[in-house]
């Protein structure tokens, strides 16, 4: 189950993620930019072909959908510890929300509505993936993603793409 939102970023109820997905339901999803602790680098990564959605892209959040009954910065929390292993505790800086945006697009010829929170932590720790949902991660400048990014047939995560100029330099 995930939370269900209104156009207005309201939650109004919860409903199963398929049916959410398929019939193009508003609903929020929350990420965490993982940027090098000196800012000059942030770590990108490719999903796993078995995802539900945007399976084997690039994406450069660690993040998910929003639960019922979740803030979004839980949501970004929970997600980093999953997706790339960074637990933080109460003496770590906590990520700094940086981009809020709705998008009411398409995937796969259907909508695709979704309120997108964008965190940024600045992180030198180790990064283990969880291998259910990623397959590989590297450190990139901002100019080497720009460079990928600037070709629209790279296989990017496209609510991300809604979102990078706000979280890129």
């Amino acid at each position: 189950m995930i939370a269900v939102y209104d156009a207005a970023g309201r939650v109004v109820g919860a409903a199963d993620r398929a049916a959410v997905y398929r019939d193009g339901l508003w609903h929020a999803s929350a990420g965490v930019l993982v940027r090098s602790g000196d800012g000059e680098r942030i770590y990108v990564h490719r999903r796993t072909d078995t995802k539900m959605v945007f399976a084997g892209m690039h994406d450069c959040l660690a993040g998910g959908v929003v639960g019922p009954g979740e803030s979004p910065r839980k949501t970004a929390l929970r997600e980093l510890a999953e997706e790339l292993g960074i637990t933080l505790t109460g003496a770590d800086p906590a990520p700094r929300p940086v981009a809020e945006v709705a998008w009411d697009g398409e995937w796969q010829g259907k909508p695709m509505r979704c309120h997108l929170f964008g965190y940024e932590l600045r992180y030198d720790g180790p990064i283990r993936h969880q291998p259910e949902e990623i397959v590989d991660g590297w450190w990139w400048t901002d100019a080497e993603l720009r460079a990928h990014l600037a070709d629209p047939d790279w296989p990017f995560v496209p609510d991300t793409r809604v979102l990078v100029d706000d979280l890129l330099t």
